[in-house]
């Protein structure tokens, strides 16, 4: 068994395995008890065959008990991912100084991943293959850096042409006083490189403005004739950018992520083309459940005017780049198991109301269900349809 998923018996005497947190945990009916027999021995000292002989051997007064009972249900417990391989091998992707330095993450991946792995390693070393293409390293995506970049994944690839100012301060972490003038890309990709030199780092001071702009770096990627992984939006100007980014990120097949903060309200929205609704539907989702009440021709808006400057601090802006930085984690590494297509966040001005909002792609979305929008579906993507 997962060390973090350690199973233990209720008064009742069932068994409850993955630890008591919402997601993870499950609850096993034991009425003869050698499923307890099987989770208790399952600690990483014994093979599948002398497990099994170790139920069996403990149980001889159910005779009609045999190894394939046992082993049927050892699959199960490795299906729904709370077994893992003690015995394999660290993989030599990795050097002992990387397997130090993420000693504490891998378990917080293995106790999310409900996957049956061949290795613990798998997620992280997904993670260290990925390549991430970052717009924005602001507040958000300068906080969502710094999270990829101490989290191992293999290279990011950060787009800004701002300067630091004095008043980026109060929410750009990534960024010290001495920095005032300089490049935020320059001194930026400098501070991320300090923080995890087996990560590649590299960076560009240019404007992602257009459609064509993004195009082109799509096209570019991350060199060695392959393709970005996924991109993380934290850039929300031109104000149209969300749209195209979709729209671009629809015909590029590109998985990505989009985040920020309206006043208390954080949130970030996770799209894997084919996959679940993209940003268009779930925008469309969105407005016809707000009903906002307005009168025919007024503008949305007016509901949700926008200022010069959004209101912003350290924590709506970090809160907003860490949460951007897990949704790639989902995207790069598959933990915890997620289907795409959705946002999640918080309200904070009412701690309770946490925002969770997943919609289907939509037939008349004009981003990727009519024919001939940049990421029509094919049958096989059609809404509802497996991929």
């Amino acid at each position: 068994m997962k060390p973090e998923h350690t199973a233990y018996r209720t008064i009742e005497g069932d068994i409850r395995i993955g630890s008591v947190v919402f997601g993870i945990g499950a609850e096993i009916k034991d009425p003869a008890g050698w499923l307890w027999t099987l989770t208790s021995g399952a600690d990483g000292s014994r093979t599948e065959e002398a497990l099994i002989g170790h139920v069996l051997a403990g149980h001889p007064e159910l005779t009609e008990l045999t190894a394939d009972d046992v082993g049927d249900a050892l699959r199960q417990l490795n299906a729904a991912g709370f077994v893992e391989d003690a015995a394999a091998a660290r993989p030599a992707l990795f050097s002992d100084r990387e397997a130090e330095r993420y000693s504490r993450g891998l378990p917080l991946l293995r106790w999310m991943d409900l996957s049956p792995r061949t290795n613990t390693w798998e997620a992280q070393a997904r993670l260290k293959k990925a390549a991430v293409l970052l717009i924005g390293l602001g507040g958000v995506g300068g906080v969502a850096a710094q999270a990829l970049v101490a989290s191992g994944v293999g290279r990011l690839h950060c787009v800004d042409s701002d300067r630091v100012e004095l008043s980026n301060l109060n929410r750009q972490t990534l960024y010290h006083e001495a920095d005032i003038g300089a490049g935020k890309v320059a001194a930026g990709v400098a501070r991320l490189r300090a923080l995890n030199s087996d990560v590649t780092v590299t960076g560009e001071e240019a404007s992602v403005s257009t459609p064509g702009d993004l195009a082109a770096l799509l096209a570019r990627g991350p060199g060695e004739a392959r393709a970005w992984d996924a991109l993380l939006l934290c850039a929300d100007r031109p104000p149209d950018i969300r749209r195209w980014t979709n729209r671009t990120c629809l015909a590029a097949r590109l998985p990505w992520v989009d985040g920020g903060y309206r006043g208390p309200l954080v949130s970030v929205g996770v799209y894997r083309p084919g996959r679940g609704g993209c940003w268009e539907c779930l925008r469309a989702a969105e407005f016809e459940r707000r009903d906002l009440r307005l009168a025919p021709g007024q503008d949305e808006s007016l509901a949700s005017p926008r200022m010069a400057w959004n209101p912003v601090n350290a924590v709506t802006a970090g809160l907003a780049g860490s949460l951007m930085a897990h949704a790639a984690l989902i995207l790069l590494t598959g933990v915890p198991p997620t289907e795409p297509g959705f946002r999640f966040g918080v309200n904070l001005m009412a701690l309770h109301d946490t925002t969770y909002s997943r919609a289907p792609a939509r037939d008349d979305c004009p981003a990727c269900g009519a024919p001939g929008a940049p990421g029509a579906r094919s049958g096989a993507e059609a809404p509802g349809a497996p991929v």
